[in-house]
């Protein structure tokens, strides 16, 4: 058995595969290939796709794809009851079809089936992981004068602030809500949390206005594959003003910047230890 081929990375929403493990208990189905992007079981920071399985008259309803994993021994593991990091030895990676309710006989085993994303729902969570990476890259741009310390560099070269101190990322339809510890090891790091604390609404003016230029500027954003399947390694890039940028990324994006009509982000250091963006997309 070999992990499960994925055509999401090129913005597919349909698709055919052959059932190959159907688990009534767990109610999920695995095909040798999907166009379904699966939540991650590690760092699940985009939900999965929802969707519909057809069989020739029977529609399943897809509440989400997550990941799965089969172990050398023939054991299924589902989602966060994975043991080991995508990709790990001894197991062989699919993507799982969480189906709502029992799954029909038709959904067997060597049937050949259709599917069909969500493509409202993939639009809405691709604008929402694109609009996280710019506001984050935008955050580094915007505090990079409080470092008094060298740290490593993010894709425009600037202090990774989102590197050093993100501790969750979670994306939802049309934006993003990212959580940032500013405690003691920042402050040994150099990070002038006081300084930052003293100018957050400036700060926050300033990133705004970084995201509306690169929003105008309307570059390309695309996903890049090391290989067919799903724990092939995929990278995201896009074009601004300053260059190309890029992160490794698993999720799912926008072609262009010129989907968004505008990409606003909220901070809130409520919390004098934790910093909370909350980054809101608008579609074009």
């Amino acid at each position: 058995m070999q992990s499960t081929l994925v055509s999401f990375p090129d913005g597919a929403l349909t698709g055919e595969g052959e059932v190959l493990l159907v688990d009534q208990a767990a109610s999920v189905v695995i095909l040798d290939a999907t166009p379904f992007h699966p939540v991650d079981h590690t760092w699940p920071d985009q939900p999965g796709d929802a969707g519909v399985i057809t069989s020739g008259d029977v529609r399943v309803r897809v509440t989400e794809a997550v990941m799965a994993a089969i172990s050398d021994e023939g054991a299924l593991a589902v989602g966060s009851d994975i043991p080991v990091k995508r990709g790990g030895e001894g197991w062989t990676w699919m993507v799982g079809h969480r189906t709502d309710g029992a799954i029909p006989a038709d959904i067997a085993v060597g049937a050949r089936v259709a599917l069909e994303v969500d493509a409202d729902r993939r639009a809405s969570l691709s604008r929402g992981h694109t609009a996280c990476h710019l506001a984050s890259l935008a955050l580094d741009a915007a505090l990079a004068d409080l470092w008094r310390k060298e740290i490593g560099a993010d894709p425009l070269g600037n202090p990774d602030f989102e590197g050093k101190a993100n501790q969750s990322s979670r994306i939802h339809a049309d934006g993003s809500v990212d959580e940032y510890r500013l405690g003691k090891s920042l402050r040994k790091a150099g990070f002038d949390s006081e300084g930052f604390a003293s100018s957050l609404a400036e700060r926050q003016q300033r990133i705004n206005e970084m995201l509306a230029g690169w929003v105008a500027s309307g570059g390309e954003s695309r996903i890049v594959v090391d290989g067919p399947s799903i724990i092939d390694r995929r990278s995201w890039r896009c074009t601004l003003p300053e260059g190309e940028v890029g992160f490794l990324c698993g999720g799912t994006h926008v072609r262009s910047l010129a989907e968004f009509e505008s990409i606003t982000v909220s901070l809130d250091l409520s919390d004098p230890q934790l910093l909370v963006m909350t980054t809101t997309a608008v579609a074009a």
